[in-house]
């Protein structure tokens, strides 16, 4: 439909109705992603700690930041408040009404523990991000600036902040478009050093007007096949690493070993004399580990799959706690993919209800439905053949419309 709809007296950019209901349900598609495919219709307190959902921060409850809520105790129990919305968080449980609350209980679910001790907190939770500290939206920036998530500490991070030189050395396509699936802060990085082991997961910064990327079909391959530690296929689109299979570790080198440059397992791990994992790094994290580094590291797409799952390596990521590292239900991908998958299930449902609806309804209301459909297309093709192409659709032409619809059913 070629007119476009604009507010009268409004000098601004109009907008097709197709474009119209497109931007619409890319709003409900972010929303779904966002949340997870949660409708916010019950506490998830039940749930205990899960992998990863939406959490608010709500600043006139618990101004220290030092408390988050679900979608559905944001809508119901904090309607009104000052709220921070924190994207998602990993192992959260949700707080409202517990001690932290005060006198304050959840109107969903007040039977809660005084405190959930295994939940994390960060300045994001009092509206404060990256390093710099600043607030996102910004209110002393005109335009705001896109910023990128540690997937470690889940901060985020202004480009210009993340201790690169420029932001043109983050690993982008020609179009501008990220070629890494995850990003480790400066700080998160030091603890995260063994993952430099693996070579060909770690994305080099780079100045892009040095990249021989392209996009589209003649996009050049600058990725080779990495070898997985255990359980499930190839890593693609992994660049090429231009270090060595050797890494320092506590002042001497550490090989990687023959497993370094081999794929060392297809269904299952290769496994020694003891039919235990063999180790993909050959290294005992638990005693050696290399130098650690302040500096960012972008992590290639499917990098979890490469990482070793032997005993050993198991035993060292639950000592440190980072269990999630291997867990391919706690990556965002994963997350949005379960959202878009209850997103086509309630739009199943959707349509499912309507044609019900429609069924369960006897002859007589079933022709007036399709009298009204049948009279709203006419006035709308009436509108449409009269109306100079050439200008937009105001508000008033719309009410319009519908006023001529209310008098031809009065008429009839």
């Amino acid at each position: 439909m070629d007119p476009a709809f604009a507010d009268e007296g409004h000098d601004g950019e109009t907008v097709t109705i197709e474009e119209y209901l497109k931007d619409v349900e890319d709003q409900e598609l972010e929303a779904d992603l966002v949340l997870g495919g949660d409708e916010g219709k019950e506490c998830t307190y039940n749930n205990g700690y899960m992998k990863r959902q939406a959490i608010f921060s709500c600043l006139t409850c618990t101004p220290d930041g030092n408390a988050g809520v679900c979608t559905a105790c944001s809508l119901s129990c904090h309607d009104g408040h000052e709220i921070v919305e924190l994207w998602t968080k990993r192992n959260f449980r949700c707080d409202c009404g517990n001690s932290k609350f005060g006198e304050f209980y959840c109107k969903i679910f007040p039977s809660k523990d005084i405190e959930n001790v295994e939940n994390s907190y960060n300045h994001n939770f009092k509206g404060s991000y990256c390093t710099c500290g600043r607030p996102y939206p910004d209110p002393d920036v005109e335009e705001q600036v896109e910023m990128i998530q540690c997937c470690f500490c889940e901060d985020w991070f202004h480009e210009e902040h993340i201790g690169l030189d420029s932001s043109d050395e983050i690993p982008r396509d020609g179009e501008g478009e990220p070629l890494y699936e995850d990003f480790i802060c400066a700080a998160c990085s030091k603890v995260c050093s063994f993952l430099r082991l693996y070579t060909r997961i770690i994305l080099e910064a780079r100045s892009q007007n040095n990249s021989s990327v392209k996009t589209g079909k003649d996009k050049e391959v600058i990725a080779d096949e990495v070898p997985l530690a255990c359980g499930s296929g190839k890593l693609e689109n992994i660049p090429q690493s231009s270090t060595t299979n050797s890494e320092s570790v506590s002042g001497g080198e550490v090989s990687l070993g023959e497993n370094s440059g081999k794929n060392i397992c297809s269904e299952q791990c290769a496994t020694d004399a003891d039919t235990r994992p063999t180790c993909a790094i050959g290294v005992d994290l638990a005693v050696a580990s290399p130098v650690s580094e302040s500096k960012p590291m972008f992590l290639s797409k499917n990098w979890r799959n490469a990482l070793c799952r032997c005993e050993k390596c198991s035993e060292f990521y639950k000592q440190k706690h980072i269990n999630f590292l291997i867990d391919k239900e706690d990556s965002i991908i994963e997350y949005e993919k379960m959202a878009k998958q209850k997103r086509e299930e309630k739009l199943q449902q959707r349509e499912g209800a309507e044609l019900s609806m429609l069924d369960n309804l006897g002859h007589v209301e079933k022709i007036e439905i399709l009298n009204g459909i049948a009279d709203i297309k006419d006035e709308l093709c009436s509108f449409l053949g009269s109306f100079d192409p050439s200008k937009a659709i105001t508000s008033a032409d719309v009410h319009q419309i519908f006023e001529n619809l209310k008098k031809r059913r009065r008429v009839e």
